[in-house]
């Protein structure tokens, strides 16, 4: 990262009463200045001390403005070049910028002139530096660099991620194993798009939504004739994923038939078309997926068992929600900006009681669910906030003095106070297993005052 708070300056000039006058003005103004009688000089110095910001003459013996410019070209981290001429010409203006520069001075220029014009660099780069500094926060909260579709900061998902982005960089076959509406496609999708693969296509199939008696021709295409129908020849999904990655999600449902050509072409690395005598060889990296006990499978005959471990050469478990629910707020918040995009809403976020209830959830049908739930709550929300009333999909309220009392056991508002506050810190420590700074996050409260009730009331 450049030193720009230091204001560190490179000044390249051959003529010394410049580099002299520059000096002045510029440590007056500031700036730590490094000067250099000529363009060598100048790149010695910046490969062994990179400077931020470099002022550079245009016209200098030995190594001119444009050849020093050259000669960054692809050194990191790159400076910000600004070029200074007393023979200034259109063209050399044009040169310098196509080349690099971000800015061109022309001599003789007055000193509030280049003190304006280094002001302007050195904002451009804290804002480059604050872009870093952002992406790097967004990767972060993200969980990984580069599974940017993927919200998951649990240590589940972490040591996940971790793994999937190593088995990126290679071809190995890869199973993904995990209950329906945890992800898994997702995954899928950024093991290709972290790959040497990205550039080619991702080609998804699900194998238990197509007919069995479809699925050959589907996978592996067939010729002009090959049945009643085929009146041309046509690809199928393992030629058109070639170079590429072929996703093969809900494996499980693979007829047997089937199987014994899926790992010949695994094996192979061939296909041959429906109704063809030719074989076509083809290079698609495989990734399966399904949420079915592939060992139980196998054992009960169902799933051939040399198939099954020539897919599962790499297998990652995707966790269901309910073990990892660290991760529902960051996921309401994600979702909440699709919905409010898609369906032009404005829900700000999650209120404190109505993330308790989300929290409490099994979610059987995981991040789906979740999903699902969010959308229907967005829409019969009437404030810009979603409320437990919305997660319920009722606006009742029960205003009855008797229920109150049944549920406080008490009609003093001092006692009934206190009563309300252990049941939802008790409810709110229950909800985020223990993490008391998730707990004082949903209750509205500083993290000091969650422990003082805690003490009090717990």
């Amino acid at each position: 990262m450049t030193d720009c708070n230091g204001k560190r300056l490179l000044i390249i000039d051959d003529e010394e009463n410049m580099r002299h006058m520059l000096s002045v003005v510029l440590n007056k103004a500031g700036y730590k200045v490094t000067m250099a009688e000529n363009g060598e000089q100048g790149l010695a110095i910046q490969q062994r001390t990179p400077f931020p910001c470099i002022l550079c003459d245009l016209k200098m013996p030995k190594m001119d403005g444009l050849q020093f410019l050259e000669a960054l070209d692809g050194i990191i981290p790159q400076p910000i070049i600004l070029m200074m001429s007393a023979y200034a010409t259109i063209d050399d203006a044009v040169k310098a910028m196509k080349s690099g520069a971000y800015d061109f001075i022309t001599k003789p220029f007055k000193t509030a002139e280049v003190l304006l014009v280094l002001k302007k660099a050195f904002n451009h780069l804290k804002l480059c530096e604050e872009n870093t500094r952002l992406k790097a926060k967004v990767q972060e909260l993200q969980g990984t660099d580069n599974f940017e579709d993927i919200i998951g900061k649990s240590p589940k998902m972490r040591s996940l991620l971790q793994l999937t982005e190593k088995v990126a960089k290679y071809d190995t076959t890869v199973l993904i194993t995990g209950e329906s509406g945890t992800g898994k496609e997702l995954i899928a999708k950024g093991i290709h798009r972290n790959s040497d693969r990205r550039d080619n296509p991702f080609i998804t199939i699900n194998c238990g939504s197509i007919p069995e008696n479809l699925l050959e021709s589907e996978f592996f295409g067939y010729t002009k004739g090959a049945f009643t129908g085929a009146d041309k020849d046509r690809k199928g999904l393992f030629e058109e994923a070639n170079g590429g990655t072929l996703f093969l999600d809900e494996i499980g449902e693979l007829p047997l038939g089937l199987q014994v050509k899926l790992l010949r072409v695994l094996q192979e690395q061939e296909i041959r078309p429906v109704g063809s005598v030719k074989t076509k060889k083809i290079d698609a990296r495989v990734i399966t997926a399904t949420a079915k006990e592939m060992e139980k499978e196998v054992e009960e005959g169902r799933f051939r068992e040399d198939l099954f471990y020539r897919l599962n050469v790499m297998t990652l478990k995707l966790p269901p929600l309910r073990e990892r629910k660290e991760d529902i707020p960051r996921l309401c918040s994600h979702f909440l900006t699709i919905l409010n995009k898609k369906m032009h809403l404005a829900i700000e976020y999650v209120s404190s009681d109505a993330m308790g209830i989300l929290l409490s959830q099994e979610w059987k049908g995981n991040i789906r669910e979740l999903k699902n739930c969010l959308e229907r709550a967005a829409i019969v929300a009437e404030t810009n906030q979603i409320q437990p009333v919305d997660l319920s999909g009722s606006h009742t309220k029960t205003t009855s003095e008797d229920t109150i009392h049944d549920l406080l056991g008490t009609y003093s508002l001092k006692q009934a106070k206190k009563v309300i506050e252990k049941k939802l810190i008790s409810g709110a420590l229950e909800a985020s297993k223990g993490n008391k700074s998730m707990a004082a996050r949903m209750l509205e409260i500083s993290y000091p005052s969650l422990l003082s009730k805690i003490k009090e009331y717990l």
